[in-house]
């Protein structure tokens, strides 16, 4: 049984909580997307109607050393404030004397939003002095941030020592835990997992692991042009990790010792420079011209995608197709993005969306109601789904 804050009444306690509020800033210090903050709302309003009051942990960004403003968590206060619909209060640091009377001072009903923990380098050593102050600020820990579970930071799996009998999941990890486990553990066949994304380095553990669960598995994205290349193609300037050709090369004979439908573009879209407005046209696979680049899966291979995954029943997907963020460029994952919906829609399929790039891509589409969960943790997710153990779970659980 998962250990969630529902197990708790949080009368006249202080939950220390470790949220993720990474969030997206402009260079005017502008929140452009507050999903993150959004998704951590149920669980801080839980402890508030039970009677308790809440300090909020989080990183943003990654600052060299030391406190940076453009990375200070006081830029978030005022779109938080309105969120809650109360007056956040701000602690301009994560430990010592400021933040110590600051947690002391606070009443029931009342939110702090501590400084960002990533202002010292012990958080992502995963210092124990630190985690201690930390732990000093608050009666009950618990951990709403999937998004660095997958992390052995102060704040996310070495605070939780300090409360052996108080550390409790957030909804949001609960959720997310839940979902990933029903597609790790439980996945309905015909089960269809869609890697996408630059590199072959960053997937191949996942892959591995999901040759061993899937009846499908599609490659699209920058590191099917490395699968290109090992089968003899040519790929002109597109994307290629040369030293993980022979990988790929025993990636398909796996899948085919395996029974896996490995799936890799049979067209694509080539450019002739690295720009929205660069002349395109469609060639076969591993047949680019010397001086073009892939930047997107042609009309035959969204074709056999999307039928692929029309006829799945459980499906999970990490890494766009190609360079959605281009206009010109955007139609292969688009076309992976309503294949993906449709199938949920339709075919009664469970869809998992695994954070990163492919939740911008849903987002900038506008069909995030339209699929069964997405992820706010990508690297999180990833390792999951390889079958790590992750620290920030690991820590709750024990």
């Amino acid at each position: 049984m998962m250990k969630t804050v529902d197990q708790y009444n949080f009368k006249g306690k202080k939950a220390l909580i470790r949220v993720d509020f990474n969030v997206p800033l402009d260079k005017d210090l502008k929140i452009t997307d507050d999903k993150r903050m959004r998704a951590a709302l149920p669980t801080i309003n839980k402890v508030l109607k039970d009677g308790g009051s809440v300090i909020l942990m989080s990183h943003l960004g990654r600052p060299k050393g030391g406190s940076e403003d453009k990375y200070s968590l006081k830029h978030i206060l005022a779109d938080l404030s309105k969120l809650l619909n109360l007056n956040v209060k701000f602690a301009a640091d994560c430990i010592g004397e400021e933040a110590e009377s600051a947690a002391a001072q606070l009443a029931t009903g009342e939110v702090l939003l501590l400084e960002n923990l990533r202002f010292y380098k012990e958080e992502e050593k995963g210092d124990k002095a630190f985690a201690e102050k930390l732990a000093k600020l608050g009666d009950v820990y618990v951990n709403d941030a999937f998004g660095t579970a997958h992390r052995a930071h102060a704040s996310t799996a070495i605070v939780a020592e300090f409360f052996p009998n108080n550390k409790y999941f957030g909804y949001l990890m609960a959720e997310e835990l839940k979902n990933a486990e029903k597609v790790n553990y439980g996945a309905e066949k015909p089960f269809t997992a869609i890697m996408g994304g630059a590199k072959v380095s960053d997937k191949i553990l996942l892959i591995e692991s999901l040759l061993d669960k899937v009846d499908n598995l599609v490659i699209g994205g920058g590191m099917a042009y490395t699968f290109a290349k090992a089968q003899g193609g040519e790929i002109g300037t597109s994307l290629l990790e040369a030293d993980r050709m022979a990988l790929c090369l025993e990636l398909l004979e796996k899948a085919k010792v395996k029974g896996v439908n490995l799936l890799l573009p049979l067209d694509t879209v080539i450019a002739d420079k690295f720009d929205n407005d660069a002349e395109k046209k469609f060639v076969d696979t591993g047949k680019i011209p010397a001086d073009w680049m892939g930047l997107d899966i042609g009309p035959k291979t969204i074709e056999l995608f999307s039928k692929v995954i029309s006829e799945s029943k459980t499906l999970l997907w990490n890494g766009p197709m190609g360079v959605f963020e281009m206009a010109n460029f955007e139609q292969g994952t688009r076309a992976i993005a309503d294949a993906v919906v449709a199938a949920t829609q339709d075919n009664n399929a469970f869809s998992l969306i695994g954070g990163g790039d492919s939740a911008a891509a849903i987002a900038k589409f506008n069909l995030e109601d339209k699929v069964s969960y997405v992820s706010t943790g990508g690297g999180a997710l990833l390792e999951y789904m390889e079958g790590k153990e992750l620290p920030g779970v690991k820590a709750i659980n024990d």
